[in-house]
């Protein structure tokens, strides 16, 4: 039987956070919280949970860690045809979230994402160690597996395949990118009265973000 989570509470006192005092571009201050929770929270900082939807519109949502951050939006690197992989070839529209407790902090993203560059998926994938490479070749994602020893047999396999020579990124393995077209930023206050900034886009054409304050 589950406690009684109705007492379990903490109240919070982050930071002011007041639209008048943010960046224009919301990358610019995306990229100075997540800094910050570098700092404070350690190698958790990137770790972000993605949502993506089925063709029968049910959301599906996962932890994924971000890999990158560009001018465009926000990189993460997976198998192409894993569950969020197949979703995102049929609606590609995603939502990110990041919380960051030790700094009270969270951001929500939403937008359409896109496959980066094959030049920057192999660059990524030759940055990883070789373990990590040969995890790509090994893993059939979200595919059902009769045990550990099946992982095992694989790994064996593909270690003789790559014994004397560098591990080539699979091409069923990259990036992508999501691209916002809203981001909102929370800093947890006292009394619940927390601070909502959400920058927003009329549509994917139109360069200028607005902002705006949203009720706690």
């Amino acid at each position: 039987m589950m406690s009684d989570l109705s007492g379990l509470r903490r109240d919070y006192e982050g930071e002011s956070l007041a639209p008048e005092h943010t960046p224009d571009d919301p990358m610019a201050l995306f990229d100075h919280w997540l800094e910050q929770a570098i700092a404070s929270e350690g190698l958790d900082a990137n770790a972000m949970t993605l949502a993506t939807i089925d063709g029968a519109g049910y959301p599906h949502a996962r932890v994924v860690l971000l890999k990158g951050v560009d001018p465009d939006g926000l990189l993460f690197y997976t198998n192409y045809q894993s569950q969020k992989g197949n979703e995102l070839a049929h609606v590609a529209h995603a939502a990110l979230v990041f919380w960051w407790p030790e700094l009270q902090r969270q951001v929500r993203v939403e937008g359409r994402v896109e496959k980066v560059a094959t030049e920057r998926s192999d660059d990524y994938f030759a940055s990883r160690p070789r373990k990590s490479q040969l995890a790509a070749w090994v893993s059939q994602q979200s595919v059902e597996i009769p045990g550990r020893d099946w992982l095992k047999e694989r790994l064996a396999r593909f270690e003789q395949v790559y014994a004397d020579k560098e591990v080539e990124r699979p091409p069923h393995w990259g990036g992508y990118r999501v691209v916002p077209h809203t981001m909102e930023f929370w800093q947890g206050q006292r009394s619940r009265l927390h601070d909502r900034v959400r920058y927003s886009r009329h549509d994917e054409h139109d360069v200028t973000w607005h902002r705006t304050r949203l009720a706690p």
